[in-house]
């Protein structure tokens, strides 16, 4: 069994923060969200990966995530040169899979469920397909299944107008070598793309039509959490629900005796806090520094941060920023890497916003 986790695309809905950086690179709780994708698949027993990158962002891909060492794994990376579809994805990565069964992983999803279940359902039933549905309250902005009380999937609708469920695809695919013979027999979309979506459907087709009686695409419905990081408001639901779920206690560096600490928080190595009130869930990471700060819960300090004079809650800050002297309480915000937020003068309402890589922006 191999695993295709999807690295590429532009990250439009992220932006500022991504016009310079991958979007599945965008930390949550200070891990890069590819990296919980990573390690789902392997804590499923799968270490041999592909991971689809873009010319853009390929780079800083591979150069932070490295050839699998540090996580067990053997990866492997796939240039897709032009964002031409799911199933395109995949096409260009069957030199990779071979005739192996695989997991198709968006990698910028995360999801509370374990892996090994479904794994263990597609390989006893010799499945050819296999997707993780979840239940949606605004199904008309997803791909949608219609699935049999038994979980035979009969249909797959993309952003329909009446919904015929309100089961929405996850982005987690199984599917057997079949896949790539129904890849190569549909074409782009009205948007140019090879739809893994219509590759299914092609799977769908030929079971329901007989003409391959023994294709078998089944669906199964995930209960707890699923993430899809690709806004704003969504990376800092991710990053609260990572800090309230998987957090904990370890606080290191050097912390004065007129600083405090209440709830579940870690803190790295070499960080150095001054006069400071940390209520967890928070986590901050090595090498920053944090002097007359309220660091609220919910909140994500990555590496070498510096915050001085700051009111922060449920945000989340980069590597590398520095905000100093905001007299006002910033909240739901996000602040790229090596970005800077200085002088702002006090205002009676909370600031929000979300500040690219590199930014120097002086309020006032």
């Amino acid at each position: 069994m191999k695993a295709l986790i999807l690295s590429g695309g532009k990250g439009t809905r992220l932006r500022p923060l991504t016009y310079t950086g991958a979007k599945q690179l965008v930390p949550v709780a200070n891990k890069p969200i590819l990296w919980y994708g990573i390690e789902g698949i392997i804590a499923a027993g799968i270490t041999d990966i592909g991971i689809v990158i873009s010319p853009e962002t390929g780079k800083e891909v591979q150069e932070l995530t490295g050839n699998g060492e540090k996580f067990g794994a053997n990866i492997t990376y796939i240039l897709q040169e032009q964002p031409a579809g799911l199933a395109h994805a995949v096409k260009i990565a069957q030199p990779f899979l071979a005739d192996s069964p695989f997991i198709m992983y968006l990698g910028d999803n995360i999801i509370e469920s374990q892996l090994e279940q479904f794994l263990e359902t597609f390989k006893k039933e010799q499945l050819d397909a296999l997707i993780l549905l979840r239940k949606v309250p605004n199904p008309t902005a997803f791909g949608v299944a219609k699935v049999d009380e038994k979980g035979k999937v009969l249909g797959l609708v993309e952003k329909p107008k009446v919904p015929p469920s309100d089961l929405a695809l996850v982005g987690i695919y199984l599917f057997s070598n079949k896949i790539h013979n129904a890849i190569a027999n549909i074409k782009p979309s009205a948007r140019g793309e090879l739809e893994i979506t219509d590759a299914i459907q092609y799977l769908i087709d030929q079971q329901t039509s007989g003409a391959d009686q023994e294709i078998s695409v089944e669906a199964r419905t995930l209960e707890g959490w699923w993430l899809d990081t690709g806004k704003k408001d969504d990376l800092l639901s991710a990053n609260q629900i990572i800090l309230d779920t998987r957090l904990t206690n370890s606080v290191n560096g050097e912390i004065n005796s007129q600083s405090q600490i209440i709830g579940r928080v870690k803190i790295g190595e070499n960080t150095k806090l001054i006069n400071c009130s940390i209520r967890g869930p928070v986590i901050i990471g090595d090498n920053c520094h944090l002097e007359n700060c309220f660091i609220g819960p919910y909140s994500s300090i990555a590496d070498n941060v510096t915050l001085i004079d700051v009111d922060i809650e449920h945000s989340v800050i980069l590597q590398g920023a520095k905000i100093i002297e905001i007299h006002q309480r910033i909240v739901d915000s996000l602040l790229g890497r090596r970005a800077q937020l200085i002088n702002a003068p006090q205002r009676p309402k909370a600031l929000r916003f979300m500040i690219g890589d590199d930014s120097q922006i002086e309020l006032t």
